[in-house]
């Protein structure tokens, strides 16, 4: 099974990037779901705030890769010839993900902060910050899990700084090319 890790700092694509490879057929295991999960389980409004706590909190208890961890039962349930994970923040998480998967790849999506700002407006998840304020706090708590280094670790890049169209022919070439590559 090839497993292919999607990063990015928020907006910059990688949910996009999931739906276009569901689309093609690839199985998705969203890791901000299981965060989504843990909040949702201990009763608090799924906000910025209450996510990015239960994050911490996550992996303050389990590691910086604690995240990664609850996600690895899912993907071996799915054991189809490509699976997809969204939403690795982290280089302990890309390096959990390369001692359990043989093969596994990243993928970083690169947006600009405005284009990501715009976007976080008209996206509407109830965890979504919509200013500046909002958003450069956001990406400093990623920064700080390790998502500039995972952002280093990836063997693809794609940049999203253009129309929805555009994006989605970039990913389905690039999965195609990599459902080619052993």
């Amino acid at each position: 099974m090839k497993v292919i890790g999607v990063v990015g700092l928020p907006a910059s694509g990688k949910g996009e990037f999931a739906r276009i490879a569901s689309r093609q057929g690839v199985p998705v295991v969203i890791m901000g779901d299981v965060i989504r999960a843990a909040v949702n389980e201990a009763g608090l409004a799924p906000d910025d705030q209450n996510m990015g706590a239960m994050a911490n909190r996550l992996r303050k208890e389990g590691g910086m890769d604690a995240i990664a961890k609850l996600c690895i039962p899912a993907l071996h349930y799915l054991s189809a010839p490509v699976v997809l994970v969204d939403g690795i923040r982290g280089d302990a998480e890309v390096r959990l993900f390369r001692r359990y998967f043989k093969g596994f790849v990243v993928v970083a999506i690169d947006s600009p902060f405005k284009t990501r700002l715009a976007r976080l407006a008209t996206r509407g998840r109830s965890d979504d910050t919509t200013t500046e304020e909002s958003l450069r706090p956001r990406d400093e708590r990623a920064l700080g899990w390790g998502l500039g280094a995972a952002l280093s670790k990836a063997e693809y890049r794609l940049q999203n700084d253009g129309d929805l169209a555009t994006f989605e022919q970039s990913v389905r070439n690039l999965l195609q090319m990599m459902e080619r590559t052993p």
